[in-house]
């Protein structure tokens, strides 16, 4: 049973402190609007704005809804419906005790598109980033009908993507520790309970090139979403639960099915780079992408100006030019730095 109840009057106070800490990077005519999915009793909270043809965006770890707040308003100006999904363990979306592992997140998915009435013969659009990409992925993969077309950033593919063995750089470990601290069981809690503000600080600091678009008002609006009850221990499930055995044993299977429609994938200049397009490019028959360049200023890249993993937030501009005009590349080159698929409303 599906329940959907608009909840811009009646949303809970944490919904609308993060509705006026994003205020700033959207005007009012955005009219953004909360509302809940109940979903076999999973409370699943999202936001909408604008009217288009919709896309629906998904956020990653350790953020929520909010991460997208830059690129909804420019979608919106694009003649685009958004919608922001919080899944499950997300912002103020319910924290089950289970249901992490990307078999039940997809079809989590696939429930909320009908039950939103965004199930359509075609399929919709959908843009997801970090842990976002590995729903949207398992998604794409057990309901390629549900999707048009799809955009991946900044991730691996679990079971899929090769991690190297033995102990890491110092640049690496940087950009890959959370896969092993994130698995333990209850050391992580036990670690951060209390702590959760400075340890998104570090996390927010340590993986972004520019750390300055994640501001005080969006940490702090992070801090107290993961610090509510379940929080934390919801966004550990999702690696403990997809790289246990019963995981990557769901994602053996999810690699034997190919992604049938176009793929944009996408990682920062100072992040994943050119691996997630190159990981995706084995799974799918029409993927293109690569990494997010630095804006040029004078002909010449300023260093400030990489984009590193957060990229909703680090590169709204960027990432947004490239889901908007994408289609600007000759069509059947396989492997570009942008994909052949417009995602401007037609």
């Amino acid at each position: 049973m599906s329940i959907i109840v608009k909840a811009s009057t009646v949303a809970a106070a944490a919904t609308l402190l993060a509705t006026s800490a994003v205020a700033q990077n959207t005007r009012s005519s955005d009219q953004i609007e909360h509302h809940i999915a109940t979903i076999d009793g999973t409370r699943f909270h999202y936001v909408t704005a604008g009217t288009g043809a919709p896309v629906l965006l998904l956020p990653g770890w350790p953020e929520s809804w909010i991460a997208w707040r830059k690129v909804l308003p420019m979608l919106v100006s694009a003649g685009r419906s958004v919608v922001v999904l919080d899944p499950r363990g997300f912002g103020e979306s319910d924290k089950p005790a289970g249901g992490y592992d990307l078999d039940t997140a997809a079809s989590d998915l696939h429930r909320f598109l009908e039950a939103a009435n965004l199930a359509s013969a075609g399929g919709i659009d959908i843009v997801a980033h970090d842990v976002g990409t590995w729903i949207a992925h398992a998604h794409a993969v057990n309901y390629p009908a549900d999707v048009k077309r799809l955009v991946v950033t900044e991730s691996n593919i679990p079971g899929v993507t090769a991690f190297a063995g033995g102990i890491p750089s110092e640049a690496a470990n940087l950009k890959s520790w959370q896969f092993a601290f994130n698995r333990l069981n209850d050391l992580p809690e036990m670690l951060i309970q209390g702590r959760e503000r400075a340890y998104l600080t570090w996390i927010f600091a340590t993986k972004s090139k520019r750390s300055y678009a994640i501001d005080a008002a969006a940490i702090e609006e992070y801090a107290g979403q993961y610090s509510a009850p379940g929080a934390m221990r919801a966004g550990f499930a999702w690696y403990r639960e997809n790289f246990d055995a019963a995981g990557l044993e769901q994602a053996k299977a999810r690699a034997a099915k190919r992604l049938t429609m176009p793929v944009l994938a996408l990682g920062g200049s100072d992040g994943v780079g050119d691996a997630l397009r190159a990981t995706v490019a084995m799974l799918g028959d029409r993927v293109q992408g690569g990494p997010i360049a630095p804006r040029q200023r004078g002909g010449q890249a300023v260093p400030i100006d990489g984009c590193g993993h957060f990229l909703p937030e680090e590169c709204p501009d960027e990432l947004t030019e490239a889901i908007l005009n994408s289609g600007n590349r000759t069509r059947n080159r396989p492997t570009v730095e942008r994909s052949d698929a417009t995602f401007r409303e037609r």
